[in-house]
């Protein structure tokens, strides 16, 4: 479904994604670990089109995106919630979803109540609000809801475009243990034919939610396969110094 083949990327003399290559099946769920700097969300921006790669290529569902902008490969089915909020704080959690679900349909217009009108925009609004226990904010303006529900719904509108492939940049960034918690039971709720890929920092989710597991250390892919074989793995223990032990 997402192939990656020898991904690199240079800023000046550092050498930030290291011939990072990778394969997601369809409905798969993976977890990218590493250390602070070790090029995770380098590579995202690569994937969603943001940056472009120095070398390598990226195929989506068998056709190759790389020359694609943002908007093209959102059109060909890949999707990304951010590590911040990048939502519209003005409007309510209805109509963030709705212009999302909107712009997907083709039925975008300058006024968010018309979107919201047409059918095929509010089932969508409905299904999507369901998935990410969002029904009792749909109404609220998102300046007024809680940080939590916030990262709830910027997992919403990237569902709301309906993609084949999500990419989740630390959906659990700044949150509770409960929060956390919470966010387990959302990624379980998704579809099992999305295909998934997270970088996250809480070991505990990683583990719990991977089907499989790619670890970063300075740019290069150093772990990747299941997450019995990570947590036995000397290596990652010691890119972590000792912090595996607790995972």
């Amino acid at each position: 479904m997402l192939e990656l083949q020898g991904l690199d990327k240079s800023f000046g003399a550092v050498h930030v994604t290291r011939n990072v290559s990778m394969k997601l099946e369809r409905g798969e769920r993976r977890v990218i670990l590493g250390p602070n700097g070790a090029g995770k969300t380098t590579l995202f921006n690569q994937i969603v089109g943001e940056l472009t790669p120095d070398k390598g290529t990226i195929h989506l569902a068998g056709q190759d995106v790389t020359g694609l902008s943002v908007a093209g490969r959102a059109r060909q089915g890949l999707s990304r919630s951010y590590q911040k909020n990048t939502l519209f704080d003005g409007l309510t959690v209805e109509e963030n979803l709705g212009l999302a679900a909107a712009v997907h349909t083709g039925h975008a217009t300058r006024l968010w109540s018309d979107s919201l009108a047409k059918p095929e925009v509010r089932e969508i609004v409905a299904e999507v609000a369901n998935q990410v226990n969002l029904m009792p904010y749909l109404h609220a303006k998102v300046s007024e809801v809680s940080y939590g529900v916030r990262r709830q719904l910027e997992v919403g509108v990237a569902l709301a475009t309906r993609p084949m492939v999500l990419l989740m940049d630390e959906p659990t960034s700044g949150v509770g243990p409960e929060m956390s918690k919470g966010f387990h039971d959302l990624l379980n709720n998704l579809p099992r034919d999305l295909t998934i890929l997270i970088i996250e920092h809480d070991m505990d989710l990683a583990f719990d939610v991977a089907d499989t597991i790619t670890v970063l250390n300075y740019g290069e892919v150093v772990f990747d396969g299941l997450p019995e074989a990570a947590r036995g793995s000397k290596l990652l223990k010691e890119i972590y110094l000792g912090s595996w032990e607790d995972a």
